[in-house]
């Protein structure tokens, strides 16, 4: 007997996705941050180590953005970096106001050992898929984030709850 209840194909079809895409997005990340666990890291400390050594020095605003990590949160994650001596704080030239955060020579040189392994491993667990279906399902993804972050652009966060 199937009790699911049924709210019309569309949304039944909608619910499906949103179902495998938060349980398959659970186990993926619960994964990942074991194995980033591993080099002695948190998650939001990698995401900074990966992005600094990618994108170059940039400020706490900038790492929130690209990470998508709170800003108090930001903060504590590169105040512990800065402690252990993988980035430091500086001053721009351009804006003495501004606090840029770089990367030590120990910070870059442990992402840059370590990253090569973490993708090798990220690259065994989307292995289960071709290259081409991993390259559609990339370009799936970004569509949908996309296309929700325009619908949400100007809106309140009482509107976006209930759209």
């Amino acid at each position: 007997m199937n009790s699911t209840k049924r709210y019309g194909h569309k949304s039944d079809v909608a619910l499906t996705m949103w179902v495998k895409l938060a349980r398959a997005s659970a186990v993926f990340s619960h994964k990942t941050a074991e194995h980033i666990r591993g080099f002695g890291l948190t998650v939001g400390q990698f995401g900074v180590l990966e992005i600094l050594n990618h994108k170059g020095p940039m400020m706490l605003g900038e790492l929130c953005k690209k990470s998508l990590v709170s800003g108090g949160n930001m903060t504590v994650v590169v105040d512990n970096l800065e402690r252990d001596g993988l980035v430091e704080r500086k001053r721009s030239d351009e804006d003495r106001r501004a606090i840029r955060v770089h990367l030590t020579p120990k910070g870059q040189q442990l992402i840059e050992s370590i990253f090569p392994d973490h993708a090798t491993y990220v690259a065994r667990l989307a292995g289960v898929m071709t290259e081409e279906e991993q390259l559609q399902l990339a370009a799936l993804l970004k569509k949908l984030g996309t296309s929700i972050m325009e619908h949400d652009a100007g809106r309140t966060s009482e509107e976006k709850i209930m759209v």
